[in-house]
C-alpha cells in the first residue's frame, strides 16, 4: 500500500518562515526600509504598484510607524517593534488577490466585530482615502 506525503506547508510558507528567522537575526542591525523596499522590488507589477502606493501611504499617514519587512513581507511597526499593519502579495502566495492588514497593535477596535485585512486588486483613490484613515486610526 502506497502512501503519499502530504506537505503541512507550502514551499511559499516555508520561504515565508526562513524569512522570519533571517528578519529575527538581524534584530535591530536590520535596515527596515531597505530590507522592505527590496521585497517590493522583488514583487510582479501588480502587487508592486500596490506595495508602492501603500507604502507612501503609511509614510504620509502615520509616519511614526518604522518600516520593516515581516515573514519577507513589506510591513510597519510602531514604537515598541510590534506590526502594525503589513501587506501580502498576491503573487507571493500564488492568490487572486493582494492584501493589507492588521495586527492586534492596531488601535482598530470598534465595538466587538471591526475587520482587520483588505483584499487588494488595485487601489482607487476611494480605497487610498479608506486605507489612510485606517492607517491614521492604527498608528494613533
Amino acid at each position: 500500500m502506497a502512501t503519499s506525503k502530504k506537505k503541512t506547508f507550502s514551499d511559499a510558507e516555508l520561504e515565508a518562515m526562513q524569512d522570519a528567522k533571517v528578519e529575527r537575526r538581524k534584530g535591530k542591525k536590520a535596515d527596515g526600509e531597505a530590507d522592505l523596499v527590496a521585497k517590493v522590488a522583488e514583487m510582479n507589477d501588480s502587487d508592486r504598484a500596490i506595495a508602492e502606493r501603500l507604502r507612501v501611504l503609511v509614510r504620509e499617514n502615520a509616519p511614526e510607524l518604522s518600516p520593516k519587512t515581516w515573514y519577507g513581507m513589506p510591513a510597519w511597526a510602531n514604537g515598541a517593534g510590534k506590526v502594525v499593519c503589513f501587506f501580502t502579495a498576491a503573487g507571493k502566495f500564488d492568490s487572486r488577490y493582494a492584501s493589507f492588514g492588521f495586527n492586534e497593535a492596531a488601535k482598530l477596535d470598534d465595538g466587538m466585530m471591526w475587520p482587520t485585512a483588505f483584499a487588494i486588486t488595485r487601489l482607487t483613490p476611494a480605497d487610498e482615502d479608506k486605507l489612510a484613515t485606517l492607517i491614521r486610526q492604527a498608528a494613533s
